[in-house]
């Protein structure tokens, strides 16, 4: 069947992104493991300032977006000069963007002090801060030359850097935090500077592969009429980017919201709740990977102008969704007593998170397609209602029903989950409804 086809072209490109995204995600998991060691004084600073960097962080992501959403609706088209040109500007446009972030942060740090935070947690907070918001700099550089090579289809090397980072940052934690090998015991610094390094060596890395390796070559040849400014390409990547970087920034606000919230019912909730999100986190990156798979397909079709593909692609993709949701949600309801085990042994923890996989269970599905309803959207270059769409899904649904649900109909924890069900629930069957009906009406205006 066509659409089996379909769907192996997309896992195959996805697999790589999906291990890269993995991959970035265990390098925050080993920091936080590492300076755990230490004192739970320094974890609480790192944790403080992880939260403070997280929401401009993904705001930059979604900047780097529309660089592959762009190249890959040029390559379609079959047009090396415009790939090139996309890639210039939105290199610069990123750059830019993360220092203006990165310097924000860093002279903003006195920030921390107003977050009615404990004060040994705040004084080792802000030199963290500094160090981790100049490490945003090579992060979205590197991101941002992942986006091109994924929107060429070209995905292993950004995925075999980003693995080669884990060795690099545990080598460059163990040497710098503890003070090994004649290095001076830096602790939390010590994290800091490792990831500062670790994300400069990749991103150099991987620029050196673009600017030598032959599959780039035809791209760089042009270099001398596609290198240049143009207020109406930034324009273009401006209207993909500041939306996506919403979209994200807007998902990634509304769980931190939740956890707050819950954190005013109890250490136990909140403990049980950052177990089940941790794990509900984990299994996003794979939804995440596979959507921004089927969003360069889609924007690749959608240059060449085959638009029969357009539907093929999203259906088969939406159809991976739907099998990997079912597949999370029987994995979270099967090991809810189980999982909670390898975060933490208290019984009233455990029995409460085991509560919570129940409800995340439920979600997975609506989790899974709605992450990739918005991709496919994107490969449209439709960002606008999509970002209407998540903004009611979250803060106008997701958030006050949870609220409602935990405080006022005295469910607590579970209530605001109950929350994310609905929110999530609404956002899937709309992003999808319209990438269908939209991808439906372009095949039949072009027929």
């Amino acid at each position: 069947m066509e659409w089996r086809k379909e769907a192996g072209q997309t896992m195959q490109l996805a697999m790589p992104i999906i291990f890269g995204e993995l991959a970035q995600m265990a390098l925050h998991l080993l920091d936080t493991a590492m300076i755990g060691r230490i004192s739970h004084v320094q974890l609480a600073a790192s944790s403080l300032v992880l939260n403070v960097l997280g929401i401009p962080f993904v705001l930059g992501i979604g900047m780097t977006m529309s660089i592959a959403q762009m190249v890959s609706m040029a390559q379609g088209q079959h047009d090396n000069k415009k790939v090139s040109h996309y890639f210039f500007n939105g290199f610069w446009l990123c750059t830019f963007f993360s220092v203006f972030i990165a310097l924000s942060l860093f002279f903003g740090r006195n920030i921390i002090l107003h977050l009615n935070q404990d004060p040994e947690v705040a004084r080792l907070a802000i030199p963290f801060l500094q160090v981790m918001s100049l490490s945003l700099i090579p992060m979205l550089l590197f991101m941002a030359l992942k986006q091109f090579t994924d929107g060429l289809q070209h995905t292993r090397t950004a995925m075999v850097l980003s693995v080669l980072a884990l060795p690099i940052n545990v080598g460059l934690n163990w040497v710098l935090i503890y003070g090994n090998l004649g290095f001076p015991r830096m602790e939390i610094m010590g994290a800091a500077y490792g990831t500062l390094i670790t994300r400069t060596i990749i991103f150099f890395a991987l620029g050196a592969v673009i600017l030598r390796h032959k599959l780039y070559r035809k791209y760089i040849a042009v270099r001398k009429s596609q290198w240049y400014f143009s207020r109406q390409t930034f324009m273009e990547l401006l209207r993909i980017g500041v939306p996506s970087g919403l979209q994200i920034g807007m998902e990634a606000g509304a769980f931190a919201v939740s956890g707050i919230i819950i954190g005013t019912i109890g250490a136990v909730e909140q403990a049980a709740h950052q177990i089940t999100l941790s794990c509900a986190a984990f299994t996003f990156m794979v939804s995440m990977g596979l959507a921004q798979a089927g969003s360069i397909r889609v924007s690749n079709a959608y240059g060449a102008g085959n638009f029969r593909k357009i539907s093929l692609i999203g259906k088969s993709t939406l159809i991976c969704a739907l099998i990997y949701g079912v597949f999370c949600a029987l994995m979270f309801v099967t090991l809810r007593n189980q999982l909670p085990y390898l975060f933490n042994r208290e019984t009233e923890v455990v029995s409460m998170a085991a509560l919570l996989f129940i409800l995340a269970a439920v979600f997975q599905i609506s989790d899974a397609t709605q992450a990739i309803g918005a991709g496919l959207l994107r490969g449209l270059k439709d960002v606008k209602v999509p970002t209407v769409l998540i903004f009611i899904a979250y803060w106008v649904l997701g958030i006050p029903s949870g609220y409602a649900l935990a405080f006022v109909f005295h469910l607590g924890a579970p209530g605001v989950w109950l929350g994310f069900i609905i929110g999530l629930t609404f956002s899937s069957i709309f992003l999808c409804t319209r990438f269908l009906k939209l991808a439906r009406r372009h095949s039949v205006n072009h027929e």
